[in-house]
Protein backbone atom coordinates (compact mmCIF):
# COMPACT_ATOMS: atom_id res chain seq x y z
CA UNK A 1 0.00 0.00 0.00
CA UNK A 2 1.37 3.38 -0.99
CA UNK A 3 0.97 6.48 1.14
CA UNK A 4 2.59 8.95 -1.29
CA UNK A 5 5.32 10.14 1.11
CA UNK A 6 6.63 12.58 -1.45
CA UNK A 7 3.23 14.27 -1.61
CA UNK A 8 3.09 14.47 2.17
CA UNK A 9 6.55 15.98 2.39
CA UNK A 10 5.72 18.52 -0.30
CA UNK A 11 2.52 19.47 1.49
CA UNK A 12 4.30 19.88 4.79
CA UNK A 13 6.85 22.09 3.09
CA UNK A 14 4.05 24.13 1.53
CA UNK A 15 2.51 24.53 4.96
CA UNK A 16 5.83 25.61 6.38
CA UNK A 17 6.34 28.20 3.66
CA UNK A 18 2.80 29.51 4.07
CA UNK A 19 3.17 29.86 7.80
CA UNK A 20 6.62 31.44 7.45
CA UNK A 21 5.14 34.07 5.14
CA UNK A 22 2.59 34.87 7.81
CA UNK A 23 5.35 35.70 10.27
CA UNK A 24 6.17 38.75 8.17
CA UNK A 25 3.04 40.37 9.57
CA UNK A 26 3.77 42.38 12.74
CA UNK A 27 2.59 40.70 15.89
CA UNK A 28 0.48 42.91 18.13
CA UNK A 29 1.92 43.74 21.51
CA UNK A 30 -0.52 43.55 24.38
CA UNK A 31 -1.42 46.67 26.35
CA UNK A 32 -3.23 45.98 29.61
CA UNK A 33 -6.85 46.85 30.36
CA UNK A 34 -7.81 46.44 34.01
CA UNK A 35 -10.74 44.18 34.73
CA UNK A 36 -13.73 45.76 36.44
CA UNK A 37 -14.56 43.73 39.51
CA UNK A 38 -18.15 45.04 39.48
CA UNK A 39 -18.75 44.50 35.79
CA UNK A 40 -20.94 41.45 36.20
CA UNK A 41 -18.71 39.33 33.95
CA UNK A 42 -18.57 35.61 34.53
CA UNK A 43 -15.64 34.20 36.45
CA UNK A 44 -13.96 33.05 33.24
CA UNK A 45 -14.47 36.34 31.37
CA UNK A 46 -12.00 38.77 32.92
CA UNK A 47 -9.37 40.98 31.39
CA UNK A 48 -5.82 41.35 32.59
CA UNK A 49 -4.16 44.73 32.70
CA UNK A 50 -3.53 46.09 29.21
CA UNK A 51 -4.50 49.72 27.90
CA UNK A 52 -6.41 52.71 29.00
CA UNK A 53 -9.80 52.13 30.52
CA UNK A 54 -11.48 53.80 27.63
CA UNK A 55 -10.69 53.34 23.96
CA UNK A 56 -9.90 56.35 21.88
CA UNK A 57 -12.39 57.15 19.16
CA UNK A 58 -12.24 54.43 16.51
CA UNK A 59 -8.99 53.26 18.09
CA UNK A 60 -7.71 49.70 18.48
CA UNK A 61 -6.99 48.29 21.91
CA UNK A 62 -5.00 45.10 22.33
CA UNK A 63 -6.22 43.16 25.35
CA UNK A 64 -5.89 39.83 27.12
CA UNK A 65 -9.10 37.86 27.60
CA UNK A 66 -9.35 34.88 29.89
CA UNK A 67 -10.78 31.97 27.96
CA UNK A 68 -11.74 28.47 28.99
CA UNK A 69 -9.58 26.92 31.72
CA UNK A 70 -8.02 30.35 32.36
CA UNK A 71 -6.24 30.26 29.00
CA UNK A 72 -5.14 33.75 27.94
CA UNK A 73 -6.44 34.78 24.50
CA UNK A 74 -4.77 37.70 22.76
CA UNK A 75 -7.45 39.96 21.37
CA UNK A 76 -8.15 43.39 19.93
CA UNK A 77 -11.13 45.67 20.38
CA UNK A 78 -12.37 48.27 17.91
CA UNK A 79 -15.16 50.64 18.96
CA UNK A 80 -17.43 52.92 16.93
CA UNK A 81 -16.35 56.53 16.66
CA UNK A 82 -17.17 58.41 19.83
CA UNK A 83 -17.80 55.28 21.88
CA UNK A 84 -15.93 54.37 25.04
CA UNK A 85 -15.90 51.38 27.35
CA UNK A 86 -18.41 52.98 29.69
CA UNK A 87 -20.84 54.07 26.97
CA UNK A 88 -24.43 52.90 27.12
CA UNK A 89 -24.87 49.36 25.81
CA UNK A 90 -26.48 50.08 22.49
CA UNK A 91 -23.99 48.81 19.92
CA UNK A 92 -24.27 45.40 18.24
CA UNK A 93 -21.28 43.11 18.84
CA UNK A 94 -19.30 41.08 16.32
CA UNK A 95 -16.72 38.51 17.45
CA UNK A 96 -14.08 37.34 14.95
CA UNK A 97 -11.90 34.28 15.79
CA UNK A 98 -8.74 34.14 13.68
CA UNK A 99 -8.02 31.73 10.86
CA UNK A 100 -5.66 28.78 11.28
CA UNK A 101 -2.05 29.93 11.85
CA UNK A 102 -2.97 33.61 11.44
CA UNK A 103 -2.00 36.36 13.94
CA UNK A 104 -4.58 38.43 15.79
CA UNK A 105 -4.33 41.39 13.41
CA UNK A 106 -5.97 39.37 10.61
CA UNK A 107 -9.32 41.17 10.66
CA UNK A 108 -8.26 44.71 11.61
CA UNK A 109 -9.13 46.24 8.22
CA UNK A 110 -12.62 44.72 8.28
CA UNK A 111 -13.01 45.38 12.01
CA UNK A 112 -12.34 49.07 11.41
CA UNK A 113 -14.97 49.18 8.65
CA UNK A 114 -17.50 47.43 10.87
CA UNK A 115 -16.75 49.74 13.80
CA UNK A 116 -17.13 52.79 11.54
CA UNK A 117 -20.62 51.54 10.71
CA UNK A 118 -21.59 51.18 14.36
CA UNK A 119 -20.37 47.82 15.68
CA UNK A 120 -18.24 46.84 18.63
CA UNK A 121 -15.77 44.37 17.16
CA UNK A 122 -13.61 41.93 19.12
CA UNK A 123 -11.10 39.83 17.23
CA UNK A 124 -9.07 37.22 19.04
CA UNK A 125 -6.30 34.76 18.33
CA UNK A 126 -7.64 31.22 18.58
CA UNK A 127 -6.06 29.21 21.37
CA UNK A 128 -2.78 27.48 20.67
CA UNK A 129 -1.67 29.95 17.98
CA UNK A 130 0.85 32.76 18.16
CA UNK A 131 0.70 34.66 21.46
CA UNK A 132 -2.52 33.10 22.77
CA UNK A 133 -2.13 30.41 25.39
CA UNK A 134 -3.20 26.80 25.36
CA UNK A 135 -2.85 24.23 22.62
CA UNK A 136 -4.47 23.84 19.20
CA UNK A 137 -7.71 21.92 19.71
CA UNK A 138 -9.05 22.20 16.12
CA UNK A 139 -12.52 23.44 16.96
CA UNK A 140 -12.83 21.26 20.03
CA UNK A 141 -14.89 21.96 23.17
CA UNK A 142 -12.24 24.36 24.45
CA UNK A 143 -12.54 26.52 21.33
CA UNK A 144 -16.32 26.58 21.62
CA UNK A 145 -16.08 27.62 25.27
CA UNK A 146 -13.51 30.29 24.38
CA UNK A 147 -15.98 31.94 22.00
CA UNK A 148 -18.55 32.25 24.78
CA UNK A 149 -15.93 33.63 27.18
CA UNK A 150 -15.00 36.30 24.66
CA UNK A 151 -18.67 37.27 24.37
CA UNK A 152 -18.91 37.43 28.18
CA UNK A 153 -15.87 39.68 28.31
CA UNK A 154 -17.18 41.98 25.58
CA UNK A 155 -20.53 42.40 27.37
CA UNK A 156 -18.69 43.26 30.58
CA UNK A 157 -16.03 45.59 29.17
CA UNK A 158 -17.48 47.23 26.05
CA UNK A 159 -20.75 48.98 25.19
CA UNK A 160 -22.05 45.84 23.46
CA UNK A 161 -25.73 44.93 23.35
CA UNK A 162 -26.41 41.45 24.74
CA UNK A 163 -29.35 40.97 22.36
CA UNK A 164 -27.42 41.75 19.14
CA UNK A 165 -24.39 39.46 18.91
CA UNK A 166 -22.81 38.08 15.76
CA UNK A 167 -19.79 35.95 14.96
CA UNK A 168 -17.83 35.42 11.78
CA UNK A 169 -14.52 34.66 10.24
CA UNK A 170 -12.51 32.97 7.54
CA UNK A 171 -11.58 29.28 7.50
CA UNK A 172 -10.86 28.24 11.10
CA UNK A 173 -12.72 31.32 12.31
CA UNK A 174 -15.71 30.29 10.21
CA UNK A 175 -15.81 26.79 11.67
CA UNK A 176 -15.48 28.03 15.24
CA UNK A 177 -18.26 30.59 14.63
CA UNK A 178 -20.68 27.89 13.42
CA UNK A 179 -19.79 25.61 16.31
CA UNK A 180 -20.24 28.44 18.79
CA UNK A 181 -23.64 29.38 17.33
CA UNK A 182 -24.80 25.81 17.98
CA UNK A 183 -23.81 26.05 21.64
CA UNK A 184 -24.48 29.70 22.55
CA UNK A 185 -28.02 31.00 21.99
CA UNK A 186 -26.88 34.60 22.30
CA UNK A 187 -25.35 34.47 18.80
CA UNK A 188 -27.94 35.84 16.37
CA UNK A 189 -25.99 36.01 13.09
CA UNK A 190 -22.99 34.22 11.56
CA UNK A 191 -20.92 34.79 8.44
CA UNK A 192 -18.83 31.66 7.85
CA UNK A 193 -16.40 32.19 4.95
CA UNK A 194 -14.27 29.39 3.48
CA UNK A 195 -15.12 27.19 6.42
CA UNK A 196 -16.23 23.65 7.06
CA UNK A 197 -19.51 22.10 8.08
CA UNK A 198 -18.28 18.49 7.94
CA UNK A 199 -14.61 17.97 8.70
CA UNK A 200 -14.61 14.34 7.56
CA UNK A 201 -16.29 15.17 4.22
CA UNK A 202 -13.70 17.92 3.80
CA UNK A 203 -10.39 16.13 4.27
CA UNK A 204 -11.45 12.48 4.01
CA UNK A 205 -13.99 12.55 1.19
CA UNK A 206 -14.37 9.31 -0.71
CA UNK A 207 -12.64 7.66 2.25
CA UNK A 208 -9.39 9.12 0.89
CA UNK A 209 -6.93 11.27 2.82
CA UNK A 210 -6.46 14.73 1.33
CA UNK A 211 -2.73 14.64 1.95
CA UNK A 212 -1.65 18.04 0.69
CA UNK A 213 -4.33 19.98 2.55
CA UNK A 214 -3.85 18.03 5.79
CA UNK A 215 -0.09 18.36 5.49
CA UNK A 216 -0.35 22.10 4.92
CA UNK A 217 -2.53 22.55 8.00
CA UNK A 218 -0.25 20.37 10.10
CA UNK A 219 2.91 22.15 8.96
CA UNK A 220 1.47 25.62 9.49
CA UNK A 221 0.20 24.60 12.93
CA UNK A 222 3.64 23.39 14.00
CA UNK A 223 5.31 26.63 12.89
CA UNK A 224 2.84 29.12 14.33
CA UNK A 225 1.35 27.31 17.30
CA UNK A 226 1.34 24.42 19.73
CA UNK A 227 -0.66 21.43 18.49
CA UNK A 228 -2.18 19.34 21.25
CA UNK A 229 -0.96 15.80 21.78
CA UNK A 230 -4.31 14.56 20.50
CA UNK A 231 -4.01 16.58 17.28
CA UNK A 232 -0.47 15.34 16.65
CA UNK A 233 -1.61 11.74 17.10
CA UNK A 234 -4.62 12.23 14.81
CA UNK A 235 -2.39 13.72 12.10
CA UNK A 236 0.16 10.94 12.46
CA UNK A 237 -2.52 8.27 12.12
CA UNK A 238 -4.26 10.15 9.30
CA UNK A 239 -1.21 10.89 7.17
CA UNK A 240 0.14 7.40 7.85
CA UNK A 241 -3.12 5.74 6.73
CA UNK A 242 -3.54 3.89 10.02
CA UNK A 243 -6.85 2.17 9.30
CA UNK A 244 -6.90 0.60 12.75
CA UNK A 245 -7.55 4.13 14.04
CA UNK A 246 -10.10 5.09 11.37
CA UNK A 247 -13.13 4.99 13.68
CA UNK A 248 -11.32 7.15 16.23
CA UNK A 249 -10.32 9.68 13.59
CA UNK A 250 -13.88 9.89 12.27
CA UNK A 251 -15.27 10.36 15.79
CA UNK A 252 -12.69 13.11 16.40
CA UNK A 253 -13.76 14.86 13.19
CA UNK A 254 -17.49 14.57 13.86
CA UNK A 255 -17.04 16.15 17.28
CA UNK A 256 -15.56 19.16 15.49
CA UNK A 257 -18.14 19.39 12.70
CA UNK A 258 -20.99 21.94 12.83
CA UNK A 259 -23.14 19.44 10.90
CA UNK A 260 -23.09 17.20 13.99
CA UNK A 261 -24.92 19.95 15.90
CA UNK A 262 -27.41 20.83 13.18
CA UNK A 263 -30.42 20.34 15.46
CA UNK A 264 -28.96 22.78 17.98
CA UNK A 265 -28.17 25.32 15.27
CA UNK A 266 -31.70 25.13 13.95
CA UNK A 267 -33.18 25.37 17.43
CA UNK A 268 -31.08 28.45 18.25
CA UNK A 269 -32.17 30.08 14.99
CA UNK A 270 -29.10 32.16 14.14
CA UNK A 271 -29.10 33.71 10.65
CA UNK A 272 -26.27 31.95 8.82
CA UNK A 273 -24.42 33.08 5.71
CA UNK A 274 -22.03 30.55 4.15
CA UNK A 275 -19.42 31.47 1.54
CA UNK A 276 -16.86 29.30 -0.21
CA UNK A 277 -14.84 28.87 -3.40
CA UNK A 278 -15.51 26.26 -6.09
CA UNK A 279 -11.90 25.12 -5.99
CA UNK A 280 -11.38 25.13 -2.22
CA UNK A 281 -8.69 22.48 -1.81
CA UNK A 282 -9.11 22.29 1.98
CA UNK A 283 -12.89 22.52 2.46
CA UNK A 284 -14.58 21.48 -0.84
CA UNK A 285 -17.94 23.07 -1.68
CA UNK A 286 -20.12 19.93 -1.50
CA UNK A 287 -20.08 19.75 2.28
CA UNK A 288 -21.24 23.39 2.59
CA UNK A 289 -24.04 22.88 0.05
CA UNK A 290 -25.31 19.78 1.88
CA UNK A 291 -25.21 21.64 5.19
CA UNK A 292 -26.99 24.69 3.78
CA UNK A 293 -29.94 22.63 2.57
CA UNK A 294 -30.54 21.34 6.11
CA UNK A 295 -30.50 24.74 7.83
CA UNK A 296 -33.97 25.95 8.82
CA UNK A 297 -33.37 29.55 9.90
CA UNK A 298 -32.47 32.60 7.75
CA UNK A 299 -29.67 31.46 5.45
CA UNK A 300 -27.59 32.37 2.43
CA UNK A 301 -25.08 30.39 0.35
CA UNK A 302 -22.44 31.95 -1.90
CA UNK A 303 -19.93 30.17 -4.16
CA UNK A 304 -17.23 31.91 -6.21
CA UNK A 305 -14.19 30.94 -8.28
CA UNK A 306 -10.96 30.47 -6.34
CA UNK A 307 -9.31 28.32 -3.72
CA UNK A 308 -9.26 28.30 0.05
CA UNK A 309 -9.85 31.82 1.46
CA UNK A 310 -8.89 33.50 -1.83
CA UNK A 311 -12.39 34.89 -2.46
CA UNK A 312 -12.25 37.03 0.70
CA UNK A 313 -8.46 37.46 0.93
CA UNK A 314 -8.23 40.92 -0.65
CA UNK A 315 -10.92 42.13 1.73
CA UNK A 316 -8.66 41.31 4.67
CA UNK A 317 -6.31 43.96 3.28
CA UNK A 318 -9.11 46.49 3.26
CA UNK A 319 -9.59 46.39 -0.52
CA UNK A 320 -13.07 46.32 -2.12
CA UNK A 321 -14.43 42.80 -1.87
CA UNK A 322 -17.96 41.59 -2.54
CA UNK A 323 -17.65 38.67 -0.11
CA UNK A 324 -17.06 41.03 2.79
CA UNK A 325 -19.59 43.60 1.57
CA UNK A 326 -22.24 40.86 1.57
CA UNK A 327 -21.12 39.77 5.05
CA UNK A 328 -21.54 43.36 6.29
CA UNK A 329 -25.03 43.51 4.78
CA UNK A 330 -25.89 40.22 6.47
CA UNK A 331 -24.87 41.57 9.88
CA UNK A 332 -26.70 44.85 9.20
CA UNK A 333 -29.91 42.98 8.44
CA UNK A 334 -29.87 40.56 11.37
CA UNK A 335 -28.09 42.59 14.06
CA UNK A 336 -29.20 46.12 13.23
CA UNK A 337 -32.56 45.24 11.69
CA UNK A 338 -31.86 47.21 8.52
CA UNK A 339 -34.12 46.39 5.59
CA UNK A 340 -31.31 46.38 3.03
CA UNK A 341 -32.81 43.71 0.76
CA UNK A 342 -30.33 40.92 1.41
CA UNK A 343 -33.08 38.74 2.88
CA UNK A 344 -35.31 39.22 -0.18
CA UNK A 345 -32.63 38.29 -2.74
CA UNK A 346 -32.33 34.76 -4.08
CA UNK A 347 -30.49 33.09 -1.16
CA UNK A 348 -28.18 30.92 -3.27
CA UNK A 349 -25.68 33.12 -5.11
CA UNK A 350 -23.23 31.51 -7.53
CA UNK A 351 -20.49 33.12 -9.57
CA UNK A 352 -19.60 31.08 -12.65
CA UNK A 353 -15.95 30.11 -13.11
CA UNK A 354 -16.34 30.85 -16.82
CA UNK A 355 -18.21 34.16 -16.89
CA UNK A 356 -17.53 35.60 -13.45
CA UNK A 357 -21.17 36.72 -13.28
CA UNK A 358 -23.53 36.14 -10.37
CA UNK A 359 -26.56 33.87 -10.66
CA UNK A 360 -29.32 33.65 -8.08
CA UNK A 361 -31.40 30.61 -7.13
CA UNK A 362 -34.13 29.90 -4.62
CA UNK A 363 -32.35 26.83 -3.24
CA UNK A 364 -29.38 24.59 -3.95
CA UNK A 365 -31.54 21.93 -5.60
CA UNK A 366 -32.79 24.57 -8.07
CA UNK A 367 -29.27 25.32 -9.33
CA UNK A 368 -29.54 22.64 -12.02
CA UNK A 369 -32.63 22.36 -14.21
CA UNK A 370 -31.53 19.46 -16.39
CA UNK A 371 -28.87 16.84 -16.81
CA UNK A 372 -26.57 15.39 -19.41
CA UNK A 373 -25.62 11.73 -19.26
CA UNK A 374 -22.34 10.35 -20.56
CA UNK A 375 -22.60 6.54 -20.85
CA UNK A 376 -19.50 4.59 -19.79
CA UNK A 377 -20.30 1.56 -21.90
CA UNK A 378 -16.76 0.51 -22.83
CA UNK A 379 -14.96 -1.67 -20.30
CA UNK A 380 -11.61 -0.26 -19.18
CA UNK A 381 -8.85 -1.88 -17.13
CA UNK A 382 -5.91 -0.15 -15.42
CA UNK A 383 -2.70 -1.19 -13.73
CA UNK A 384 -2.60 0.85 -10.53
CA UNK A 385 0.14 3.03 -9.10
CA UNK A 386 1.18 4.60 -12.42
CA UNK A 387 0.57 8.30 -12.96
CA UNK A 388 -1.21 9.15 -16.20
CA UNK A 389 -0.71 12.91 -15.90
CA UNK A 390 -4.32 13.64 -15.03
CA UNK A 391 -4.67 15.14 -11.55
CA UNK A 392 -6.58 17.62 -9.44
CA UNK A 393 -3.77 20.16 -9.37
CA UNK A 394 -1.85 21.59 -6.41
CA UNK A 395 -3.32 22.76 -3.13
CA UNK A 396 -4.05 26.54 -3.22
CA UNK A 397 -2.11 27.21 -6.42
CA UNK A 398 -4.51 25.59 -8.90
CA UNK A 399 -7.59 27.32 -7.55
CA UNK A 400 -5.86 30.70 -7.61
CA UNK A 401 -4.85 30.24 -11.25
CA UNK A 402 -8.42 29.30 -12.11
CA UNK A 403 -9.80 32.30 -10.21
CA UNK A 404 -7.61 35.01 -11.68
CA UNK A 405 -6.46 33.60 -15.04
CA UNK A 406 -9.16 30.98 -15.80
CA UNK A 407 -6.41 28.36 -16.00
CA UNK A 408 -7.60 25.16 -14.30
CA UNK A 409 -5.38 22.04 -14.39
CA UNK A 410 -5.09 20.79 -17.98
CA UNK A 411 -4.07 17.63 -19.83
CA UNK A 412 -3.88 16.51 -23.44
CA UNK A 413 -6.65 13.92 -23.44
CA UNK A 414 -5.52 12.16 -26.69
CA UNK A 415 -2.03 11.71 -25.22
CA UNK A 416 -3.14 10.16 -21.93
CA UNK A 417 -1.61 6.64 -21.81
CA UNK A 418 -4.55 4.25 -21.94
CA UNK A 419 -2.76 1.67 -19.78
CA UNK A 420 -2.77 4.24 -16.96
CA UNK A 421 -5.98 6.19 -17.63
CA UNK A 422 -9.49 5.09 -18.54
CA UNK A 423 -11.09 7.63 -20.88
CA UNK A 424 -14.68 8.08 -22.06
CA UNK A 425 -15.66 11.02 -24.28
CA UNK A 426 -18.95 12.53 -25.41
CA UNK A 427 -19.71 13.84 -28.86
CA UNK A 428 -19.07 17.48 -29.66
CA UNK A 429 -21.56 19.88 -28.10
CA UNK A 430 -23.77 21.82 -30.49
CA UNK A 431 -24.44 24.44 -27.81
CA UNK A 432 -22.81 25.69 -24.61
CA UNK A 433 -23.27 23.26 -21.72
CA UNK A 434 -23.68 25.17 -18.46
CA UNK A 435 -22.56 22.73 -15.76
CA UNK A 436 -24.21 23.71 -12.47
CA UNK A 437 -24.11 21.62 -9.31
CA UNK A 438 -22.75 18.18 -8.46
CA UNK A 439 -21.69 15.68 -11.13
CA UNK A 440 -22.26 12.05 -10.16
CA UNK A 441 -20.40 8.95 -11.29
CA UNK A 442 -21.97 5.50 -11.19
CA UNK A 443 -19.84 2.55 -12.22
CA UNK A 444 -18.98 -1.06 -11.44
CA UNK A 445 -15.48 -1.84 -10.25
CA UNK A 446 -13.61 -5.14 -10.05
CA UNK A 447 -10.28 -5.22 -8.24
CA UNK A 448 -7.61 -7.88 -8.06
CA UNK A 449 -6.92 -6.76 -4.47
CA UNK A 450 -9.10 -6.08 -1.45
CA UNK A 451 -8.12 -2.37 -1.25
CA UNK A 452 -7.68 0.31 -3.86
CA UNK A 453 -7.98 3.97 -4.83
CA UNK A 454 -8.96 5.75 -8.01
CA UNK A 455 -9.60 9.35 -8.99
CA UNK A 456 -12.32 10.56 -11.37
CA UNK A 457 -11.89 13.73 -13.44
CA UNK A 458 -14.40 15.54 -15.63
CA UNK A 459 -12.76 17.55 -18.43
CA UNK A 460 -13.85 20.17 -20.93
CA UNK A 461 -12.02 19.04 -24.09
CA UNK A 462 -11.36 21.59 -26.83
CA UNK A 463 -10.87 20.98 -30.58
CA UNK A 464 -7.13 20.33 -30.12
CA UNK A 465 -7.70 17.75 -27.40
CA UNK A 466 -6.70 19.97 -24.47
CA UNK A 467 -8.78 19.09 -21.44
CA UNK A 468 -9.56 21.71 -18.80
CA UNK A 469 -10.54 20.29 -15.43
CA UNK A 470 -14.21 20.88 -14.63
CA UNK A 471 -14.36 18.77 -11.46
CA UNK A 472 -12.91 15.69 -9.80
CA UNK A 473 -13.05 13.51 -6.68
CA UNK A 474 -11.14 10.62 -5.05
CA UNK A 475 -12.51 7.21 -4.06
CA UNK A 476 -10.98 4.52 -1.84
CA UNK A 477 -12.30 1.07 -0.93
CA UNK A 478 -11.18 -1.57 1.57
CA UNK A 479 -12.18 -5.11 2.47
CA UNK A 480 -13.53 -6.01 -0.98
CA UNK A 481 -13.42 -9.56 -2.29
CA UNK A 482 -10.79 -9.73 -5.09
CA UNK A 483 -12.40 -10.49 -8.45
CA UNK A 484 -15.94 -9.69 -7.28
CA UNK A 485 -17.57 -6.64 -8.96
CA UNK A 486 -19.11 -3.93 -6.78
CA UNK A 487 -21.05 -0.75 -7.58
CA UNK A 488 -19.61 2.69 -6.86
CA UNK A 489 -21.50 5.97 -6.59
CA UNK A 490 -19.24 9.00 -6.35
CA UNK A 491 -20.11 12.70 -6.17
CA UNK A 492 -17.55 14.95 -7.83
CA UNK A 493 -16.93 18.36 -6.27
CA UNK A 494 -19.69 20.86 -7.08
CA UNK A 495 -18.99 23.60 -9.59
CA UNK A 496 -20.35 26.17 -12.06
CA UNK A 497 -18.56 25.94 -15.40
CA UNK A 498 -19.54 26.56 -19.03
CA UNK A 499 -18.38 24.05 -21.65
CA UNK A 500 -18.24 25.99 -24.96
CA UNK A 501 -20.04 24.98 -28.11
CA UNK A 502 -17.98 22.54 -30.18
CA UNK A 503 -16.19 21.06 -27.15
CA UNK A 504 -16.56 17.60 -25.64
CA UNK A 505 -16.95 16.27 -22.12
CA UNK A 506 -14.54 13.56 -21.03
CA UNK A 507 -14.41 11.41 -17.94
CA UNK A 508 -10.93 10.22 -17.02
CA UNK A 509 -10.08 7.75 -14.25
CA UNK A 510 -6.58 7.02 -13.03
CA UNK A 511 -4.92 5.76 -9.84
CA UNK A 512 -2.30 8.38 -8.86
CA UNK A 513 -2.89 11.98 -7.74
CA UNK A 514 -0.39 13.94 -5.58
CA UNK A 515 -3.25 15.71 -3.80
CA UNK A 516 -4.38 12.51 -2.14
CA UNK A 517 -3.36 9.27 -0.48
CA UNK A 518 -3.24 6.10 -2.55
CA UNK A 519 -4.24 2.68 -1.24
CA UNK A 520 -3.30 0.55 -4.24
CA UNK A 521 -1.22 -2.56 -3.49
CA UNK A 522 1.58 -3.43 -5.89
CA UNK A 523 0.52 -5.17 -9.12
CA UNK A 524 -3.17 -4.45 -8.56
CA UNK A 525 -5.57 -3.96 -11.47
CA UNK A 526 -8.89 -2.16 -11.54
CA UNK A 527 -11.55 -2.89 -14.13
CA UNK A 528 -14.46 -0.53 -14.81
CA UNK A 529 -17.42 -2.20 -16.48
CA UNK A 530 -21.03 -1.45 -17.37
CA UNK A 531 -23.37 -4.40 -16.68
CA UNK A 532 -26.52 -4.50 -18.80
CA UNK A 533 -28.73 -4.47 -15.71
CA UNK A 534 -26.78 -1.64 -14.04
CA UNK A 535 -25.17 0.55 -16.71
CA UNK A 536 -22.32 2.88 -15.80
CA UNK A 537 -22.64 6.59 -16.52
CA UNK A 538 -21.66 10.09 -15.52
CA UNK A 539 -24.59 12.41 -14.85
CA UNK A 540 -23.71 16.07 -15.33
CA UNK A 541 -26.13 18.68 -13.89
CA UNK A 542 -26.91 21.45 -16.37
CA UNK A 543 -28.71 24.74 -16.55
Amino acid sequence: MRHSPASTAAALLAGALTATALTCAPAASARPVPADANSGATGNATATTSAAASASASGIDFVDIEGDDSTVLKANVVLPEGASRDSARDYPLIVLPTSWATPQIEYLAQAKKLADSGYVVVGYNSRGFWQSGGEIETGGPEDIADASRVIDWALAHTPADKDRIGMGGVSYGAGISLLAAAHDKRIKAVTALSGWADLIASIYSGRTQHLQSAGLLGGAGELTGRPSRELRQILEDFLGSNLDKEDEMIAWGKKRSPATYLDKLNANGAAIMLGNAWGDSIFPPNQYADFYEKLRGPKRLEFRPGDHATAEGLGLLGLPNDTWSHAHRWFDRYLKGEHNGIDTEQPVRLKSRSTGEYEGYASWDKVSSGKRTLPLSDEESLTTGRDSGANGGTVLLSGILDQFLKLPPTVSVPLLPRSRAAVWESGRDDATTRVRGTTRLHTTVTSTKESGTFYAYLYDVGPLGTGKLVSHAPYTFHDRTPGKPFAVDLDLFSTAYDVPEGHRLALVIDTVDPLYAEHNPDDARLTFSSPADDPSAVTVPTR
